[in-house]
């Protein structure tokens, strides 16, 4: 072994360095990867309030070492479920239209995608305290602790950001902005008097952020749920006309479940159950592993119409049979079917064009979502990607954090995979995972944020390194593309003479003015000699640290 190799590494990718170097510090002070990641996401629901927050969801694959293999290997899943008070037909006469990428429905009085009513009910600290008693080594408050220093001490407005909030709205939806200063303490903490975004640069604290993790620092997740930040939580909506009840805070539970399996060439891919993304992103490896994608050039007018058209028949089964397994029959065995995806494979190469059918479609909606990927010294893997899906521009008076919005994906239509039912979660393309290489050992961990285009990132992602043998960063790097409707979206790296030759075929392709997009995808490579190389988006203001833990 080498000199540079006689000690062992960590990391952690995300796409907050201020998050990052929470991750890290913890790493050094000998916690491992769970308490890193949960380190990591608390200071995200701080420093980046409205990709993430303590009232949101999100969905984290575990994998612990043991002597000669794993001693654990999970999801703790903690999708934000509809509250109790929910009806399947309360939103069907509002019913206007569907986004384009199928992130939303858009309904009369936007109901939905803002205020009270967008509130499902908050999981994500009940699944992070999950996680750290399942799995954690430093004391809960030690992991806490640096996000309410972020709180207190403050942070500042970072470029990917601000960008986010200066988010144009499409199709009636409503902007990013007016998410930020909804309430009057959204426009305290992040906006001018004039009602515009701070700017980039200008130093942000958040007291009364601060103030609720020091409580659940100093006496566990019991108040959030079921104590006096509840009762405060609970009257506050309310009393706008909002769902959540202290019932529905009460009887939340975090769902652990074993890793969906699939294999891709000669790996192991492992990743989360419905209603996470998970299934799509397997249904769709099992569909390319048909094709010589090596022998494709990358990102070539044929690789973009062979993926688009993997990824259009995936969304349709994800919209028609993909939903929360505690309601929704899924049919997992076919959707997984090696010999069906022959038989998509064989229809694909016939020339066979899918349709994705969408209500009224409009624009794609903000993708409001973060992901973190953390390896420690001894092995220990958390891929874990949470969110607040849309916020509800919701902020509770004196507790600084905004609500999320999950109830802007369900489908209003009563009888279908995502309708609306009481204590339902709504899909997620959030797709964490962690790939095993041929002599059974974690190589990849990675996942994004990006709302429906998620599993579609990851999946380039995963092409990219298995197939074309990319490296993680120069893999997250290059440019990616997506159809989760009847067209093709490419980022504008993709070149010209490209999409020319698939509008030439017939295809309508709208082409991204941003350079990075379809997902912001980070990730962690684990090298056969023990070596981390991280991946982190440059869509974002991404960092993949690595320390020393000897």
């Amino acid at each position: 072994m080498t000199a540079a190799l006689q000690h062992k590494e960590a990391m952690v990718s995300c796409p907050q360095p201020e998050a990052a170097e929470s991750g890290i510090e913890i790493l050094r002070a000998g916690g491992n990867a769970v308490d890193a990641a949960v380190a990591t996401a608390l200071a995200q629901t701080v420093v980046d309030p409205l990709m993430c927050g303590i009232a949101g969801f999100g969905t984290a694959a575990v994998y612990m070492q043991g002597p000669g293999g794993p001693a654990a290997h999970e999801y703790f899943d903690f999708h934000a479920p509809a509250p109790f008070a929910c009806r399947e037909d309360m939103w069907a006469d509002r019913l206007e239209g569907e986004t384009r990428d199928g992130f939303g429905f858009i309904l009369r009085g936007r109901v939905n995608d803002i205020g009270p009513q967008s509130i499902a009910t908050p999981a994500t600290l009940k699944g992070l305290a999950a996680m750290h008693r399942a799995h954690g080594r430093l004391p809960w408050r030690d992991v806490v602790a640096p996000a309410i220093g972020w709180a207190t001490e403050g942070f500042f407005v970072r470029p990917g950001m601000h960008a986010f909030w200066i988010d144009e709205p499409a199709m009636g939806r409503v902007s990013n902005l007016d998410r930020l200063r909804f309430s009057d303490e959204g426009r305290a903490l992040y906006c001018r008097a004039d009602g515009s975004p701070k700017p980039i640069g200008t130093p942000l604290a958040n007291p009364g952020m601060a103030g609720v993790l020091a409580q659940v620092a100093e006496e566990g997740i019991a108040p959030f749920y079921q104590g006096e930040l509840a009762r405060r939580m609970v009257a506050h909506v309310q009393s706008l006309g909002g769902l959540l009840s202290m019932d529905d805070l009460a009887r939340f539970q975090v769902r652990r479940a074993a890793p969906l399996v699939g294999r891709y060439r000669d790996r192991t891919v492992t990743t989360n159950q419905p209603p996470g993304g998970g299934a799509m992103l397997l249904q769709m490896l099992n569909l390319l592993e048909n094709f010589p994608l090596a022998g494709m050039e990358h990102n070539g007018p044929d690789y973009l119409r062979l993926l688009s058209e993997v990824m259009k028949r995936a969304t349709t089964d994800k919209d028609r049979h993909i939903g929360d397994p505690a309601f929704v029959e899924v049919p997992l065995e076919a959707l997984l079917s090696k010999a069906n995806a022959a038989g998509s494979a064989e229809a694909i190469r016939a020339g066979e064009r899918h349709r994705v059918e969408r209500v009224n479609p409009g624009a794609p909606v903000p993708r409001d979502t973060t992901h973190l990927s953390v390896v420690d010294g001894e092995g220990n893997c958390v891929s874990m990607t949470h969110s607040l899906a849309m916020p509800s521009g919701v902020i509770t008076p004196g507790m600084g954090f905004f609500y999320n919005g999950c109830m802007g994906v369900f489908d209003p239509r009563p009888g279908r995979a995502g309708s609306i039912q009481p204590g339902k979660s709504r899909f997620t393309s959030s797709c964490p995972s962690i790939v095993f290489g041929a002599d059974g050992r974690p190589e990849i961990v990675l996942g994004a944020p990006g709302g429906t285009q998620i599993a579609m990132g990851v999946l380039q992602v995963l092409l990219n390194m298995i197939d074309h043998g990319m490296g993680m960063q120069e893999a997250v790097s290059a440019p990616r593309f997506s159809s989760t409707s009847n067209s093709i979206d490419v980022c504008n790296r993709i070149p010209r003479h490209v999409t020319r030759q698939l509008q030439a075929e017939g295809y309508e392709v709208l082409r991204n003015p941003y350079n990075y997009t379809i997902g912001w995808v980070h990730g962690v490579q684990i090298a056969a000699d023990g070596r981390l190389h991280g991946g982190a988006d440059p869509g974002r203001d991404g960092v993949a640290y690595r320390t020393r833990v000897d």
